[in-house]
């Protein structure tokens, strides 16, 4: 093979299929050689994929790149794109094929504009947990539709049992107190929870198996105490497994059939659940956009900046790095830098206790959506009022405004 390539000048194809990938693509993440491939096949392959390595020039690459921004292609895209082609050209600089790897040569287009990140605060992300962990059905009430044909009220049950519903209400502090990553929280096992912290250590790929974290570190999380709370009463539902069963095991296993080598929760599974409880009870909520699960992991760290822990306290909680904090977090920690401090467990508390209050005064199905008719003749969702809780005057809410800050780029792992 190797002397088939040196025969001629390998095209891009095939130093990618006969080099590149078995001897760099086969130490990447599956889920990031998928995305490579679409990327190539969509943004690369067409233009580049036939071209000797050494046709594939400054030039060349100045041109393409010009050519799928005037198509419409979108600056993150091209970004994922160069990062495949400079992992690609640089695999075939560093084994001599080429003198120096292009693309160095070529600037990136600008980064489009990304609104700051919007964490939740305290009384928002414990609004969405109460409704998790009520019953959340559906009334319809009776609803004349056009031409007199009398429709009955009818109700959307709430099929969850105790467990799915404790299960579900956990889900938000984990992601919101510990700043836990999702794939994270599915990897999470009863032993990773300790007396005073959290370890995270592993993670769940989109099939549910474990890999290393993000960033292949360990780190420990402090466990705040309702968090703690939570967890007991999660374990308590689930028959107090053992230390090395997973906190989330397999949808599709009853609780009772928990073991240690449950395969974890599936992207799929986790997509699931978003659309079926996550996005349902943020409506419930009312809340005018359904943020990702994801974003409650800026909830955790403006906590933390709340309190008034440095750059590098966070960043280590998070499994950042420093710069990427600064980046992300930059406008809160000015917003905190001359405010009072707080005490997390203490603000957390305090929206508890004050939504315990506004559901105590509001009906008992505060927690239940109605749809009530328009004076048009359809229906519109009806969300009951509920008291906002105060919080401290140094934990400002930022309104949820961009579901995707976009904070991470494709970094290509070489």
């Amino acid at each position: 093979m190797l002397a088939q390539l040196t025969a001629r000048a390998p095209t891009l194809g095939e130093w990618i299929t006969e080099r590149w990938a078995p001897e760099h693509a086969a130490t990447l993440e599956q889920s990031t050689r998928d995305r490579y491939a679409d990327v190539y096949r969509l943004h690369a392959e067409p233009w580049l994929g036939d071209l000797p390595l050494a046709e594939i020039t400054v030039g060349r690459l100045r041109s393409w790149q010009a050519e799928r921004l005037a198509d419409g292609v979108g600056v993150g895209t091209i970004d994922k794109a160069r990062t495949l082609l400079s992992s690609v050209l640089r695999h075939a600089a560093e084994s001599e094929a080429i003198p120096g790897n292009p693309l160095a040569l070529v600037r990136a287009p600008l980064a489009e504009h990304r609104d700051a990140v919007t964490p939740l605060a305290p009384s928002t992300v414990e609004g969405i947990r109460a409704v998790l962990a009520g019953a959340m059905d559906i009334h319809v009430p009776e609803r004349i539709r056009r031409g007199g044909v009398r429709v009955a009220g009818y109700v959307v049950r709430d099929e969850r049992d105790t467990l799915a519903r404790v299960r579900d209400a956990t889900i938000v502090p984990v992601l919101a107190y510990a700043g836990l990553r999702p794939g994270e929280l599915r990897a999470l096992r009863w032993g990773d929870v300790r007396k005073a912290t959290i370890t995270v250590e592993r993670a769940a790929r989109p099939d549910g198996t474990i890999k290393s974290t993000k960033n292949h570190e360990r780190r420990a999380v402090r466990l705040l105490a309702p968090l703690a709370a939570d967890l007991a009463e999660l374990r308590r539902a689930a028959g107090n497994p053992t230390d090395d069963v997973l906190v989330l095991p397999p949808p599709s296993e009853p609780a009772a059939d928990a073991h240690s080598d449950a395969v974890a929760w599936t992207k799929t599974d986790w997509q699931m659940w978003r659309a079926r409880r996550w996005d349902k009870a943020c409506k419930l909520a009312g809340m005018p956009a359904s943020p990702r699960p994801y974003d409650l992991r800026h909830s955790f760290a403006s906590l933390l900046l709340a309190e008034g822990r440095s750059v590098h306290y966070v960043a280590r909680r998070l499994g950042h790095s420093p710069a990427l904090t600064l980046s992300t977090y930059g406008h809160l920690f000015a917003e905190y830098e001359h405010a009072d401090r707080i005490d997390a467990e203490a603000e957390i508390a305090q929206a508890r206790a004050a939504l315990d209050a506004a559901s105590s005064a509001a009906a008992p199905n505060s927690c239940t959506r109605s749809v009530h008719s328009d004076s048009a003749g359809g229906t519109t969702p009806a969300t009951p009022k509920r008291r906002k809780p105060r919080v401290s005057r140094a934990f400002v809410e930022y309104r949820h405004g961009d579901s995707n800050p976009g904070f991470r780029r494709e970094r290509a792992m070489s």
